[in-house]
């Protein structure tokens, strides 16, 4: 390897180590920290955060930049070229943000979180205004400090979705409300059941289900972790290390267990890049919604299969006690894809769940842009609800309060969920055609087939491509909204025993 660009590999790996520092932090605060430990949590976060991006926009990686460029020699297809080709671009979007900022960021964010917590918990959106106006303040600043993008949400979004334009998201939205609204109309006329997902289930009972279910899908007991949160995420330092979270609810218990497959789907792209990438930039997943795609593929289109019901049914049965004693797959799976309008967007199903995103999506370009203030950000949230999916939002925990997002500053974050469904979709019906019998193998419980299909299409090539690069590669195309909506429209048909056009 060239001198040059071993060495910016190696000063690479040192910014990898200490964000993995950082993300081990930020799991521990969410998962195993005593609460009075916030204060000084959130500073051992910023101080690392500074020290990172220090490191990174230094004009020492910058020289060592420039020489590795030198040595490619017109190569453009190796990993040295893939990397240097993204490092490029991320030193130069992270060189025009001042250290003090990234380090407030990192910091704002962290504190953020606990209140929210909190005023999640009371019912107390007043406690959290401050710590909200603080996070959009500093996202503006971020924002202003590029001149390259179009509005300032465009310079949000490139960070979860490189590449990707509030305008571009708005044409995919547009086509994708005009779909979902019939469908949510049509099924509206129809009723299926769903009282069995609402009887209680202790949770000790539901996490023996949790563990069966992730182990099946690929959870190693010897380099995972499954732990309870808040707001259930993933995070991971390095293939070997993979940590998901999960919630219970013992009034509902597709919370835990959809929201850990979920995130084990978060987890298995992690787990399947590739090890020669680990310690660098393309050590991980390129985009959030690549990212998102995996975990909805999983949660949904395996979970709320009618075959993986068929896995699923009678170990609810098994496990629940007597009142699931006579469960059948065919109930669980209509119960499971029911679709129903609902305050909570973890818990919606595959409908309506777009219409949640897009409300997000348009609030905060609204608060971002300075159309809409923090204090008036309730009721336009409750308006929304109304407007787009027919409910009235009691309280604000079930409403604005109900995500960490805009708490830890994942201001732009909110588009990748959609956008994964989309992407799902479109790896969905290409798996179909590559392996003929997959159905057959989810309804047996085998589901090895479609984690080698995703991990040598998608997880094993981590950042190499962008997901414009990938899905061209994969699919033969971008970001599509067609593929998602005929599967969803086949799927609901079966569930409800009707047409859904």
């Amino acid at each position: 390897m060239a001198q040059q660009t071993q060495q910016l590999r190696e000063r690479l790996a040192q910014i990898e180590d200490l964000n993995a520092a950082s993300a081990l932090l930020e799991w521990d605060q969410q998962t195993k920290m005593p609460p009075r430990g916030a204060e000084l949590r959130a500073e051992a976060i910023g101080t690392v955060a500074r020290i990172s991006h220090e490191l990174f926009v230094s004009g020492e990686t910058g020289r060592l930049l420039e020489g590795a460029e030198a040595e490619l020699d017109g190569d453009g297809e190796s990993d040295d070229a893939l990397l240097i080709r993204l490092v490029r671009r991320k030193w130069d979007k992270a060189t025009k943000v001042p250290t003090d900022l990234a380090a407030e960021l990192a910091r704002a964010g962290s504190a953020g979180q606990e209140v929210w917590v909190a005023a999640r918990r009371d019912n107390d959106f007043a406690a959290f205004t401050p710590y909200l106006e603080r996070n959009l303040e500093l996202a503006r600043r971020y924002a202003d400090c590029f001149d390259e993008f179009a509005v300032p949400y465009d310079a949000l979004l490139d960070d979860y979705q490189p590449r990707m334009t509030a305008a571009q998201v708005t044409v995919l939205f547009d086509e994708l409300k005009a779909e979902l609204v019939p469908l949510i109309a049509e099924a509206a006329r129809h009723t299926v059941d769903g009282s069995l997902l609402h009887a209680e289930v202790p949770a000790a009972a539901q996490r023996r289900l949790v563990d069966e279910i992730v182990e099946l899908m690929g959870f190693d007991r010897e380099g995972w972790r499954l732990d309870d949160t808040v707001h259930p995420f993933a995070t991971s330092f390095g293939s070997s290390d993979v940590r998901i979270t999960t919630r219970w609810d013992e009034r509902y218990f597709p919370m835990a267990l959809y929201g850990a497959m979920h995130e084990t789907g978060h987890g298995l792209y992690e787990a399947g890049i590739g090890k020669e990438l680990q310690r660098s930039p393309l050590g991980q997943g390129e985009s959030l919604g690549m990212h998102e795609s995996q975990s909805r593929l999983w949660e949904n289109m395996v979970g709320r299969s009618r075959g993986f019901c068929g896995v699923l049914a009678p170990r609810i049965s098994e496990l629940f006690g007597s009142d699931f004693a006579a469960l059948e797959p065919e109930a669980l799976f209509r119960a499971v894809n029911r679709v129903s309008p609902s305050l909570i967007r973890v818990e919606a199903d595959e409908a309506t769940y777009g219409l949640h995103i897009v409300i997000r999506f348009e609030l905060e370009q609204e608060l971002l842009h300075g159309k809409l203030s923090v204090a008036e950000l309730p009721e336009a949230w409750n308006q929304r609800y109304h407007d787009y999916l027919g409910i009235e939002v009691p309280t604000d925990a079930d409403g604005v309060l109900q995500d960490v997002h805009w708490s830890a500053g994942l201001i732009g974050y909110f588009p990748t969920y959609a956008l994964g469904n989309m992407i799902a979709g479109q790896l969905w019906a290409r798996a179909h055609v590559e392996l003929a019998d997959l159905d057959e193998q989810i309804a047996a419980g085998e589901l090895g087939g479609l984690r080698a299909w995703l991990r040598e299409n998608i997880h094993r090539h981590g950042s190499r491509y962008t997901t414009d690069e990938l899905l061209e590669r994969v699919v033969g195309g971008p970001i599509a909204v067609e593929p998602f909506v005929a599967y969803l429209k086949d799927k609901l048909g079966d569930a409800y025993g009707v047409a859904l056009t």
